[in-house]
């Protein structure tokens, strides 16, 4: 099972968003992923158990602390692209966190 975890402030704006990266995922047959949202204060409880977090644009701030936070994990750690939050593209927001897991496994 591949996971993957978009978080933001409050983790409702990335709920539409997942809801349209699991259609996408649907679509090409990936009964494997595994995709939620939540808010950042919830984050730390989940990430023993996550391959992808992706950040909402809003929270990019905290790439940084994360990145050290994540070092000794298992977890692929990346921003969400602006335009494909915006536009709520999941198909491209998976791409990006499947692109990522593959990068990991190399």
């Amino acid at each position: 099972m591949k996971r993957i975890m978009l978080v933001c402030s409050s983790g409702s704006s990335t709920s539409l968003l997942v809801k349209r990266m699991q259609e996408a995922a649907r679509k090409k047959g990936l009964a494997d992923v595994e995709i939620f949202s939540t808010s950042q204060a919830d984050a730390k409880n989940h990430y023993d158990s996550m391959d992808v977090l992706l950040l909402g644009p809003q929270v990019r701030y905290l790439y940084n602390e994360l990145k050290k936070t994540l070092a000794s994990k298992k977890l692929v750690l990346d921003i969400i692209n602006s335009r494909d939050y915006g536009m709520m593209n999941g198909e491209a927001v998976l791409e990006q966190a499947l692109k990522l897991m593959q990068q990991e496994n190399k």
